[in-house]
């Protein structure tokens, strides 16, 4: 018996997703198994921003890539992208020495970046306050996506346009290669055969090849955001990064004034101890998505982060925003965390259990910037195509 597909992706998030994609374009029968009704992890639990900008030389290529890939979609089939820019907005000196040095490295990589005055900041962002803002930088190729529908929509048109077999509520239990191809087990005891499969498991460790996780370098982030009421006659455009953002994103680490900055910061901040940095993202129905903190655990011990949302996080965040933006409301409609794996010694998880069968995850934040470009050269890889 002949597998049925050349390629199954176990996890339907982004980054499994945009893989599926990749081999689709390249003609290959490929099918997706996600274990619950529809992809419910960090790929929707997230701010939607593309920001390319943020990541160091690598990631920014992939970055980069995932742009274009994002917009060449957008242009057959409506998945929410909005190319509306992002910028980095400096609180003081320290901060604004960090945009430029990152503005010049942007300008020796060909990536458009302009400097905002204080002035231009005000005027482009409403409701900005005078006593935060001393400059921005404005990366005017980046895009936002609305991520509780993007990754739905982007997997209708795989199916409808590109002839993707998406299997939900299928928990694969037992994946191995066998003489007819790798056999994939349901814990419904179904059976899948494929000539490659791609495992893109977010942060779920216990299904499969749980010793290998177990014992991997790999950690969970739980990371908590909000949701105001809509803002009426308010419009906000784009990402809004801020100096805590600045201070936290990797893109920076390549500035060379950063680690004296670094050095300079208390230790016992409480922006330090929740790790928090504040974004603002307007989503489309005008209420503004704001976050984030960050608590780590490793995969062996994710329970341990517990399934509770941290008020006085909350709190703390919402009093660091008013000193930002003066919004027309910070009432809180919604609250939720979002978790995903990252690796602390590598910059993405990569297991090949056998030439058949590949493990792929712990992208950590770079998932929604990096997922489209990254999955794109590894196909390649994969297929030696």
């Amino acid at each position: 018996m002949k597998p049925l597909y050349d390629l199954i992706i176990v996890g339907s998030g982004v980054l499994g997703t945009f893989h599926a994609y990749h081999a689709l374009k390249k003609g290959l029968r490929v099918a997706i198994i996600e274990k619950d009704k529809m992809s419910k992890g960090a790929t929707i639990q997230n701010f939607g921003q593309v920001v390319p900008s943020g990541m160091d030389s690598k990631w920014q290529t992939y970055g980069r890539e995932s742009l274009a890939i994002y917009k060449e979609i957008q242009s057959q089939f409506d998945i929410s992208i909005r190319q509306n820019g992002s910028v980095y907005l400096a609180s003081n000196e320290e901060e604004i020495q960090l945009i430029e040095e990152l503005s010049q490295i942007n300008q020796s990589n060909n990536y458009p970046s302009q400097m905002l005055t204080k002035q231009e900041c005000l005027d482009k962002y409403p409701g900005l306050r005078s006593d935060y803002v001393k400059a921005g930088l404005f990366f005017p190729e980046e895009v936002t996506v609305e991520p509780r529908t993007m990754i739905y929509r982007l997997q209708e048109f795989m199916i409808h346009k590109m002839g993707l077999k998406l299997i939900t509520n299928t928990s694969i239990i037992n994946c191995e290669t066998t003489i007819k191809g790798v056999c994939l087990l349901s814990a419904a005891n179904e059976e899948f055969l494929a000539s490659k499969v791609i495992i893109c498991n977010g942060n779920e460790f216990k299904n499969l090849f749980p010793i290998l996780f177990r014992e991997s370098d790999l950690e969970v982030s739980k990371l908590q955001m909000m949701q105001t009421k809509p803002q009426q006659n308010y419009k906000l455009d784009g990402s809004i990064l801020t100096g805590l953002s600045i201070r936290r994103y990797e893109a920076f680490y390549e500035c060379p004034s950063f680690k004296a900055i670094k050095a300079k910061e208390n230790p016992d901040a409480s922006e330090k101890k929740w790790g928090v940095h504040i974004l603002f993202k307007q989503a489309a129905d005008g209420s503004i998505i704001l976050g984030d903190s960050h608590h780590y655990a490793d995969a062996k011990n994710i329970d341990d982060l517990g399934f509770d949302l941290d008020m006085d996080i909350d709190h703390f965040m919402i009093q660091e925003a008013k000193k930002i933006i003066d919004l027309p409301n910070y009432e809180i409609q919604n609250r939720w965390y979002g978790m995903y794996s990252q690796c602390k010694t590598k910059d993405i998880f990569e297991h090949t259990i056998d030439e058949n069968i590949h493990i792929i995850t712990g992208i950590g934040g770079k998932g929604m910037t990096g997922s489209a470009g990254f999955s794109k050269e590894n196909i390649t890889k994969i297929f030696n195509t």
